[in-house]
């Protein structure tokens, strides 16, 4: 947990002084048995008002400036809980954004969802409590302890036999729930996993009337955490009880011995009353520090999970802006062309003999040029476009754009030369022209007008209620599979790349729609070199070049009639598909 000495350093000198206003009040708390006793045994006793008086007002004194440093103490343990909260929220989100798509794989969304939120709020709560009664406890205990053993060491004697007791006991408690807490954390990201990936894909549970099947997944999930939970609770509460039985036999241990020292007149009655005061402090921090430890123990395991996630090394390295390398006049020749070059990759890195997804890959994209790729569901067409992104380093083999490794090229420089519109178009709260506008802020209403219409998208959108105004709900939602494709397709455009990338980025518009897309495309002034990947081959028929994948290897290369006398797959493909066609025109 090394990351914490960064938060540590910065929040130090407010943490040093709500401690020492902590002190402050604990010491007022530590003076009031003890003048409760002067009280009882020389202004009672002796029926001396003024005595009763002067230690009243002390008393009220005392009590006034306690309750001025709980105040500021107050004050400023809940800024540095919340400053350090903030902080730590946003470096561990800082932290995950950095990560590459394998980092994700590892952990699971769910998880680094939980570890964000839930496990960073458990941190928190202990930082404040830390600053408010748990560091107050202690003081508060000793104090207590020296302060009862000053004024009877008589009978401080039944202290030192329950004390280290009640230490072990604590002790037992931190070792004994540790791992318990650190399971329901892990349940906890089940819990949030189970739920996450229901809210994504509720349209699709609803279709296939999977309710019954997602409630006992939830409820599994949900029973597995109480279970976790209550054997959790089950253990803690166990330690309490005896932490309280030992204490109360020291109380009454205290009342049986301190009667028999007033009947024999050895001890005073104040003195016995401020003892017992003390006593019941001790039995207080004692109390805290038994919750703290059970506190500490739930946010140990969350500082260790959160620490967990900020040592992950991000395998993904690019080079800064500054230090890319060669100039841009140098590049300026192969400007938009793209090569893969012998790339082979696996997506299991850790068994001894991983199984290669993509094999011995190679092919050229020339700029402006229009390539497809076809080829079955799970052959590799996607892969390749997340090695192209970078989500991924291939195992063997190069990738080079504008004649270099993609290595070689900053993330922002990398991102900025190539655009992809998914097959699951994702577009965000706002507004249509601020989703267009999300591949380029900087860009005038022209160029999201133009991007639009290039995209097949201005006619819907004009047609839609406050045209390029109107608000997309969460998700899209109000707007159907092919309007978000083209939508997605307008703010791929206006970013102006080298490189555009439609992953199946039209199968939710139809076929006339498509060859009006695919048309615009090509009729660009600053046309990008285009790689559509798609199952279906009307997309891919007047492509410069077609590559066909299987099973993660190039099976052929060619235009579409070429590939019709040479592909054995192709030709499969295509039969398939035009075989209705075919048997009319029959």
């Amino acid at each position: 947990m090394n990351y914490l000495k960064t938060y540590w350093k910065k929040y130090r000198l407010k943490f040093v002084i709500a401690i020492v206003f902590l002190a402050g009040e604990a010491l007022a708390d530590l003076m009031q048995p003890a003048l409760m006793a002067q009280i009882v045994d020389k202004g009672v006793a002796r029926s001396d008002t003024s005595l009763i008086i002067h230690f009243g007002l002390l008393m009220l004194l005392i009590t006034f400036l306690g309750a001025i440093c709980a105040s500021v103490r107050n004050v400023l343990s809940v800024d540095v809980s919340q400053k350090f909260a903030l902080d730590l929220r946003q470096d561990l989100y800082i932290k995950i954004q950095g990560f590459s798509q394998r980092n994700i794989d590892r952990f699971t969304s769910g998880t680094l969802i939980t570890r964000l939120t839930n496990d960073v709020t458990r941190v928190q709560t202990f930082a404040n409590g830390l600053m408010r009664v748990m560091m107050k406890a202690p003081i508060v205990g000793i104090g207590s302890l020296l302060m009862a053993i000053r004024l009877n060491p008589r009978l401080s004697v039944t202290l030192a036999a329950i004390v280290p007791i009640i230490a072990l006991l604590i002790y037992l408690n931190m070792k004994i729930s540790y791992p318990f807490y650190r399971n329901v954390q892990s349940a906890l990201d089940h819990v949030n996993m189970s739920m996450q990936e229901y809210l994504s894909g509720v349209r699709v549970v609803k279709v296939f009337s999977r309710f019954s099947y997602e409630e006992k997944r939830f409820r599994e999930n949900s029973r597995s955490l109480g279970n976790l939970s209550t054997s959790a609770a089950k253990v803690g509460s166990l330690f309490g009880p005896l932490v309280n039985l030992t204490v109360n036999s020291g109380i009454i241990a205290i009342i049986w011995f301190g009667g028999i020292g007033v009947n024999n007149g050895t001890m005073q009655v104040g003195s016995i009353i401020a003892f017992i005061n003390y006593m019941m402090q001790i039995l207080f921090a004692i109390m805290v520090v038994n919750n703290a430890f059970n506190m500490f123990v739930r946010a140990r395991a969350s500082a260790e999970r959160i620490g967990e996630v900020m040592r992950e090394k991000n395998g993904m390295r690019f080079p800064d802006s500054v230090s890319e390398g060669r100039s841009e006049s140098a590049v300026d020749a192969q400007r938009g062309r793209l090569v893969f070059r012998h790339v082979s990759f696996s997506y299991v890195k850790n068994a001894e003999r991983p199984q290669a997804f993509l094999k011995d890959i190679s092919f050229t994209v020339n700029p402006g040029e229009t390539v497809g790729i076809i080829g079955p569901i799970a052959s590799g067409k996607t892969t390749l476009v997340n090695l192209l992104l970078r989500f991924y380093d291939p195992d063997r083999g190069e990738i080079l754009l504008d004649g270099r490794n993609i290595k070689t090229y900053s993330e922002d420089r990398l991102r900025r030369k190539l655009a992809v519109v998914p097959q699951k178009s994702l577009l965000f709260s706002g507004s249509v022209r601020e989703n267009i506008r999300w591949g380029d802020e900087r860009a005038s209403d022209e160029a999201i007008l133009e991007a639009a219409v290039a995209a097949e998208a201005d006619g819907f959108i004009r047609h839609t209620p406050r045209g390029y105004d109107a608000i997309i709900g969460q998700g899209g939602v109000n707007f159907s599979g092919g309007q978000k494709q083209r939508i997605a397709i307008a703010r791929a455009l206006i970013r102006r790349p080298e490189i555009l990338i439609l992953d199946d980025a039209t199968s939710a518009v139809d076929a006339r729609t498509d060859r009006k897309i695919r048309t615009k495309l090509k009729s660009l002034a600053d046309r990008p070199a285009c790689i559509i990947i798609s199952q279906r081959i009307a997309s891919l028929i007047d492509a410069d070049k077609i590559i066909v994948i299987d099973n993660g290897k190039i099976e052929a290369i060619g235009t579409h009639e070429r590939l019709l006398k040479t592909s054995a797959l192709y030709r499969e493909i295509y039969g398939t598909q035009f075989e209705e066609e075919g048997n009319e025109n029959g």
